[in-house]
């Protein structure tokens, strides 16, 4: 049986909201404030495809929240800080896959958060050699890079649990909650623009760290169900999570471990 995390393992996910700059200046919104450009896009998108559901260039980045596992080292956290802007945080997960040429784990990354993180980059002018190779530059990545659906450098657990088919898609919140997880705590998506508008953004990273543990901990079962974790060491790297938990001051964290550990499934 293969060891668990031979390389890194960065889980991580996005939340996002309207971008309202860019929105201006593509339709010629530029007499409405942000709440109102941020209705007229919603407004056009509803009348182009019948979803409020901006189109992924039009997301701004708020927030990255990252789980990083080692063979050494466990933690979750959320890339630069409450202060932040957009181009920071870009540029700061990409030089993260510089530094660790990590394995990339999503739930629906492929489909979301990886091509807004693309447009993204192109509009900070932010530079990611390493994730972009397909070989030409390290020839291990010909067959096993960032970019191509069906290898495993960054595993899109929606996508593969799906068997890469759409319509057999499951949203994390369901999947997590029946195996025994916490699922969505305290907010969802849908009420990122509002935080954002209350000025709530500590809400917002604290909200998408517990996305990246409940990432996490599917894709541990997913380990185990692949057969690189034994069940003696899936108990092991769920205890290393309990006890990253444990050990942390942090309310959101302290209420996730809460809600996992004192209600275990059956």
């Amino acid at each position: 049986m293969t060891a668990a995390f031979a390389e890194p393992v960065m889980v991580f996910d996005i939340e996002t909201i309207p971008d309202v700059k860019g929105g201006r200046r593509i339709h010629g919104l530029e007499d409405l404030d942000d709440a109102k450009a941020a209705k007229a896009l919603s407004q056009l998108r509803l009348q182009k495809t019948g979803s409020e559901f901006l189109a992924l260039h039009l997301h701004r980045v708020v927030a990255i929240s990252v789980v990083l596992a080692t063979r050494d080292q466990l933690r979750v956290w959320s890339l630069g800080s409450p202060d932040s802007d957009e181009a920071e945080l870009v540029r700061r997960f990409f030089e993260g896959i510089e530094r660790y040429a990590p394995t990339l784990v999503t739930w629906n990354g492929g489909g979301f958060d990886l091509p807004v993180l693309h447009y993204r980059s192109l509009l900070h002018k932010v530079s990611a050699p390493r994730y972009w190779d397909t070989g030409d530059d390290d020839r291990s990545f010909r067959y096993n890079n960032y970019l191509s659906r069906f290898h495993w450098r960054h595993v899109d657990l929606m996508d593969v649990l799906a068997g890469f088919q759409m319509r057999a898609n499951a949203p994390l919140d369901e999947i997590a909650t029946l195996l025994g997880f916490p699922g969505k705590m305290g907010m969802n998506g849908a009420h990122v623009w509002d935080a954002w508008l209350a000025g709530d953004i500590q809400g917002i990273r604290d909200y998408c760290e517990t996305d990246v543990l409940n990432t996490y901990l599917v894709f541990l079962r997913f380990e185990h169900l692949r057969g690189r974790l034994s069940d003696e060491g899936l108990a092991r790297e769920e205890g290393r999570v309990a006890e990253l938990l444990r050990a942390s001051e942090a309310t959101h964290l302290q209420a996730f471990h809460q809600a996992w550990l004192g209600h275990p499934p059956e």
